[in-house]
């Protein structure tokens, strides 16, 4: 709950301030000249890439949260097992042993978007998190594919 919270606040906070840049923005084209024309759009185009970075990364989240409610519906979410240090951080061998276990598990079922969404929260857990982000995508992707090419073909 704290890191839906935290999001919300960040978001609200982004969005104040792709608006008060905006302004500024249509401010400098308002004033007409040349420079302040072309400073302007250029102040334009940040807040837009920023909404839409915001929008992307409120879509993945969303969707992310969606396959661990089901996962957690089949009783598939990945047990906690990692060991922790007594400040509560994960202990790299033991993070890299259960890793090693979820891209077993993932190279065994390949179009299984459970074990790509358990291989996601290991990369998580052992700090990979771009490596982490592209195998949640890949977890909603597999999700996402009609039903009829989900089925595993026959060698």
């Amino acid at each position: 709950m704290r890191a839906k919270i935290t999001y919300v606040v960040t978001a609200a906070v982004l969005v104040f301030y792709f608006a008060l840049v905006g302004s500024r923005g249509v401010l400098l084209i308002e004033h007409g000249s040349l420079v302040t024309v072309t400073f302007g759009v250029a102040v334009l185009i940040l807040p837009v890439i920023g909404i839409w970075f915001l929008w992307k990364n409120t879509q993945f989240v969303r969707r992310a949260n969606a396959l661990a409610a089901e996962l957690d519906a089949e009783g598939g979410l990945p047990v906690d097992e990692l060991v922790r240090t007594p400040s509560g951080r994960i202990d790299r061998d033991s993070a890299d042993a259960v890793f090693a276990r979820r891209r077993e598990e993932t190279e065994d079922a390949p179009d299984d978007w459970r074990c790509w969404f358990r291989l996601a929260v290991a990369y998580q857990d052992a700090r990979d998190t771009p490596r982490a982000r592209k195998a949640m995508q890949r977890a909603i992707a597999l999700r996402n594919r009609p039903a009829s090419t989900t089925a595993p073909s026959s060698p």
